[in-house]
């Protein structure tokens, strides 16, 4: 009962406290001028619709990778090496794109310190590459795989396919990084990275000339690729292309590591 009694004392105590500050704040309020009321009532009410505006169009950050070449470069290859390690004994063209969400293999002994990452293969068949312009948007970076080997005779359908995807309106407006992977170059025939890069740039300048109007589709008909007048190079993109060497089948890819590690943050 004492307890009880001790409980009711200091509940009262409160009320009146709060009763106090209630009619002091009142009385603060009615001294205050309407005009600085009205207007800490509408900043307050502003900034309450900007946070809720960022919050609802914050976007999380991009953890998507895509593969993507002509058919028989070792994109899957590569996608196994990144996945689990292994080469899968050079498994050969995917008529179906492989995708998962997981730690690169290099990476697993760390503890979960970075953050998984969406890999995309999409297929190289020219029927199959629907699949690239619905994941596009959403990609991180792209890795555009080359087969090193035999680089001359699928160099002009390489360039077409890398100059369609250099000029598609996702990749130029923002900026999606390209890494141009010359695959294969543990083979002593294989062309160097700095061959292919030459070859790949002559093969684009040609294609801008012959098509210097770009589908409305992709975008604006006023857009070309490169500086206007001056022989095409990947350095005058909008987005950032860098050329690098990879074997997918010995599982020398810290290129292409290097390049998810700089675009999917931790």
């Amino acid at each position: 009962m004492e307890g009880l009694e001790q409980w009711k004392t200091q509940a009262g105590r409160l009320k009146k406290l709060a009763g106090q500050w209630s009619s002091q704040a009142l009385e603060y309020i009615h001294q205050v001028p309407s005009e600085q009321i009205y207007a800490a009532v509408a900043i307050l009410l502003f900034t309450s619709f900007l946070l809720l505006l960022v919050r609802l169009f914050k976007r999380p950050k991009a953890n998507t990778i895509l593969l993507t070449g002509l058919s028989g470069s070792g994109k899957t290859v590569l996608f196994y090496q990144l996945r689990d390690g292994s080469s899968h004994h050079g498994t050969v063209t995917s008529m179906e794109p492989n995708e998962g969400t997981f730690m690169l293999h290099s990476e697993k002994s760390k503890n979960g310190k970075e953050n998984p990452v969406h890999l995309i293969d999409v297929p190289g068949h020219s029927r199959l590459r629907a699949k690239l312009d619905d994941v596009q948007p959403q990609a991180a970076g792209i890795v555009f795989v080359v087969d090193a080997l035999e680089f001359l005779p699928n160099c002009r359908a390489a360039s077409e396919y890398l100059y369609d995807i250099l000029t598609k309106v996702s990749v130029v407006r923002k900026k999606i990084p390209v890494l141009i992977i010359c695959n294969k170059t543990d083979k002593v025939t294989a062309h160097s990275k700095e061959f292919i890069r030459k070859q790949l740039e002559k093969e684009i300048d040609k294609l801008r000339a012959s098509r210097s109007v770009i589908s409305t589709a992709d975008i604006a008909n006023d857009f070309t690729l490169g500086v206007p007048g001056e022989p095409f190079s990947f350095s005058q993109c909008q987005n950032k292309v860098k050329v690098a060497e990879a074997s997918g089948l010995t599982g020398e890819i810290s290129e292409v590591e290097q390049f998810i590690r700089d675009h999917v943050k931790s």
